[in-house]
């Protein structure tokens, strides 16, 4: 059996990460309702409601894929020992960055 103990579980998500998606289902939503409000002046308003929901239900399983898909990318599993050894490269890494920032 495989001992999981010995590793580190760490998710290094950010929100810069998704945020092109939150603006994708914005501009979804927005161009949905935009619609809608196009076919609100027909002769049935329910081709209206209809138009929406359609488009939020097609659009929906999309952006949970990508969502889901970005998380799975962001999830590392480390082997305890090689931790120090990473976390002193991200340690130089980000005092070179405090270091370029005051020059």
């Amino acid at each position: 059996m495989n001992n999981i103990q010995g590793y580190r579980f760490v998710c290094t998500l950010a929100f810069g990460d998704i945020y092109g998606q939150i603006i994708v289902w914005l501009v979804t939503i927005t161009l949905s309702l935009a619609a809608s409000l196009a076919l609100m002046g027909a002769t049935e308003p329910l081709y209206a409601l209809a138009t929406v929901a359609l488009i939020i239900l097609f659009s929906l399983p999309f952006l949970l894929f990508a969502f889901v898909t970005t998380l799975l990318n962001r999830i590392e599993l480390m082997p305890l020992e090689n931790i120090g050894t990473r976390l002193d490269k991200s340690e130089s890494i980000s005092h070179s960055r405090a270091l370029e920032a005051t020059i």
